[in-house]
């Protein structure tokens, strides 16, 4: 029976059974010893169904040359210069778009270069026993018969995303297109467990608030930066999907892959907003623990303030009865000095007098400090 060709992603009408591809010198023989510690994996797709998994992108190429109506999906893990040169050879590449895939820390995007899409995506996990946000990035070429996927970090896991579309061949065998659409999937469900994580720490961030946490303001500052991060890593997904959706009627989108794209367009935008919202959250909760802390170092100032105002009335009424006790020791001292010469030492009421004049300075200390609220 003939085979029935294939119609190559992103093209309006299905063009006419592709010739075997031209041959092409192969990849730079240096090149080749390092294939094996980047390339995660590489298969050979037919009408949905693998047909070969080569070792190395030699094979690769070979193998895709010999089934030119098949698909080449390659996973690799930060390739070499030498690997991305041998890549953008053979699939025609443009230098930009290979140049980006070098580096991580892009932002996400989407840009086409010619029958070439180029896709930059930003995956994330939640680490529970840190309590914090992992990024990934990856780095994706889609053509008309191929994939490459180009990981920076831990995340996503493709190996997942691989296995869920062998077990569905009759949406692998769209093509391309279906494997971008498997990949956003992938990228956007990662998301739900992160925001599971962060909601449950905001919610510990607001118990910890209320309690009076002195170390809560750090976290919150700390979670405060990985929404930001968050939120570079999903707003830009919504106008990439749209504009995706956009171009389903000019390059003939099968009708199945349009509605898992919405699909993944609705999930990307509740997360977008869960994430807006959450750093909403934490602005206001910043506000209101730094309240709160002012609050309590005000009346922390106002205890020190009545502290030091009662100190302060004691040290008043120490030094009063400290002053009406000094007065009759001053005349019992100066009388009780041992002179033979000394005026009213032997007079009859020397004694008396000197009592009563001890009495009367106490009792009018006692009179003016009493009045001057000291005693």
């Amino acid at each position: 029976m003939a085979e029935r060709p294939r119609k190559p992603v992103w093209r309006r009408t299905p063009p006419a059974p592709q010739p075997p591809r031209p041959s092409r010198p192969p990849a730079p023989a240096a090149a080749e010893p390092s294939e094996t510690a980047s390339i995660v994996q590489a298969v050979l797709y037919r009408d949905g169904v693998r047909v070969v998994a080569p070792t190395t992108l030699s094979e690769t190429y070979r193998a895709l040359r010999e089934q030119p109506s098949g698909m080449a999906w390659i996973g690799l893990a930060r390739p070499t210069e030498g690997e991305l040169h041998s890549l953008a050879a053979e699939f025609d590449l443009h230098p930009l778009a290979v140049e980006d895939a070098k580096e991580a820390h892009q932002r996400p995007k989407l840009e086409r270069y010619g029958e070439t899409l180029f896709v930059v995506l930003r995956a994330a996990r939640y680490l529970d026993a840190q309590e914090e946000i992992d990024f990934g990035e990856l780095h994706v070429f889609v053509g008309p018969d191929f994939v490459l996927t180009v990981r920076h970090g831990a995340a996503p896991d493709l190996s997942a995303v691989r296995r869920r579309m062998e077990e569905t061949p009759e949406l692998l065998k769209l093509g391309p297109e279906a494997v971008l659409y498997a990949i956003l999937d992938a990228v956007v469900d990662g998301y739900l467990p992160v925001v599971s994580g962060v909601q449950n720490d905001v919610d510990e961030i607001e118990t910890e608030v209320f309690r009076g946490d002195p170390a809560v303001s750090r976290r919150i500052y700390e979670l405060s930066r990985e929404m930001v991060e968050f939120q570079r890593a999903t707003r830009p997904l919504v106008g990439m999907l749209h504009g995706l959706m956009a171009g389903f009627s000019k390059y003939g989108t099968d009708e199945e892959l349009q509605r898992y794209l919405r699909d993944v367009a609705d999930h990307v935008t509740h997360t977008s907003e869960r994430v807006d919202g959450f750093r909403q959250a934490l602005t206001e909760i910043l506000t209101v623990n730094a309240t709160l802390v002012t609050q309590q170092q005000n009346a922390e100032m106002r205890a020190l303030a009545e502290a030091g105002f009662e100190q302060n009335e004691e040290i008043k009424k120490i030094s009063s009865w400290a002053a009406i006790l000094f007065a009759p020791t001053l005349v019992g001292t100066i009388y009780g000095m041992n002179f033979t010469h000394m005026p009213e030492l032997h007079w009859v009421f020397g004694y008396p007098f000197a009592i009563v004049l001890m009495a009367m300075v106490c009792t009018s200390l006692y009179v003016i400090f009493k009045r001057r609220d000291w005693l």
